[in-house]
């Protein structure tokens, strides 16, 4: 979800926060990171508009910005000593409702969910995002007639091998395999992988050996686990996991939101929205067996987003309606989390290490 380690440019550890304006959030707020014990220490704030999903460039150390609204919008920020310096005026997306983006190559990709589309902007050299490019409107709806009247694309990211772009689409119960064109940065669709109706896929995390890709459904609490051909580009479902709401009433109906890998490929964590939980399963018995074993309280209030240090040490969880970003030690063993603090930030929506 970050760089590729966890230092910001200035050399100290840092976290992106971002946080829903129009809910009293503050924009993204820079905190600074323990390396000994992971406490989040609050330095300086960043104005954006609803940014409600950071990524950070592993090449140019940029960090991206969408702009959850109408209007569709990225920012693009320098990391300095002193916070974060705008790279120029936040640029439309030609799309509306961005919920996701991601870096591929010299291109930056947005999953905009209101429009049902894919966007894909190109990159100065400087990190700088250029007009729109290219966008690509997904097609199609689902049987939840509430949430599913049509294509709600609610993540957009590049594969291990970097061939191809998945996009993870809410409204149409998939996930789209693109062939991203490097010299014009056009999006073309390759292959389209259909999963169970009304599950209302929302995001898609790799396991770090690259042959297994987990998605996370947000309509019902599962996992689909999923065989990955880096060379083919093709999605495989092979199977499906519940992720358990431990310790939630039946009465209270469950949204997960986030999911993550543990980089040594021990672990994986799923956020659960309404039940309020943290869910670890084990990959003991190989990439494509993830087993439940057991479930912690987020340490909030609708955990909307969950990230995982460099080096599996430690979990960051974006409680949206509590409005705090809580922090886990990882149990080496069984990969449980245990809560070790937490930073008040209001309307919480995503946090990145970098």
């Amino acid at each position: 979800m970050g760089g590729a380690d966890s230092k910001g440019r200035s050399g100290e550890h840092r976290a992106y926060i971002g946080s829903f304006t129009s809910g009293g959030g503050r924009g993204v707020t820079i905190a600074a990171v323990d390396p000994k014990t992971g406490a989040l220490t609050p330095l300086s704030v960043a104005t954006a508009e609803d940014p409600s999903y950071l990524a950070l460039a592993r090449d140019t150390g940029v960090l991206y910005a969408v702009s959850e609204t109408e209007r569709g919008e990225v920012a693009a920020f320098r990391p300095t000593a002193g916070g974060l310096a705008p790279l120029g005026a936040p640029m439309r997306v030609g799309g509306s409702g961005p919920t996701h983006l991601s870096v591929a190559g010299r291109r930056l990709l947005t999953a905009n969910y209101t429009s049902g589309s894919v966007s894909s902007l190109p990159l100065a050299a400087d990190g700088r995002p250029g007009g729109p490019s290219h966008v690509l409107p997904h097609q199609g709806s689902g049987p939840d007639t509430g949430r599913q009247e049509g294509p709600h694309a609610h993540q957009v990211l590049p594969d291990p091998t970097g061939r191809w772009v998945l996009s993870v689409d809410l409204g149409t119960d998939s996930v789209r395999v693109c062939a991203l064109d490097p010299a014009t940065g056009a999006l073309r669709v390759h292959t389209e992988t259909v999963l169970r109706a009304g599950t209302g896929p929302r995001h898609l995390a790799f396991h770090p050996e690259g042959a297994v890709a987990y998605v996370l459904h947000e309509l019902e609490p599962q996992v689909t686990v999923c065989r990955w051909n880096g060379a083919s580009g093709r999605l495989e479902p092979v199977g499906e996991v519940p992720v358990a709401s431990g310790g939630a009433s039946g009465a209270v109906r469950a949204y997960p939101s986030a999911i993550v890998a543990s980089p040594d490929g021990g672990f994986l964590w799923a956020a659960v929205r309404g039940a309020d939980t943290l869910v670890t399963l084990s990959l003991a018995d190989g990439p494509g067996k993830p087993r439940l074993t057991g479930a912690v309280d987020c340490g909030g209030a609708w955990p909307r987003d969950l990230a995982v240090d460099p080096s599996g040490n430690r979990l960051y969880a974006a409680n949206e309606r509590s409005g705090d970003v809580t922090w886990f030690e990882v149990d080496p063993l069984t990969g449980q989390p245990h809560r070790a603090g937490s930073l008040a930030v209001p309307a919480a929506a995503c946090v990145v290490l970098g």
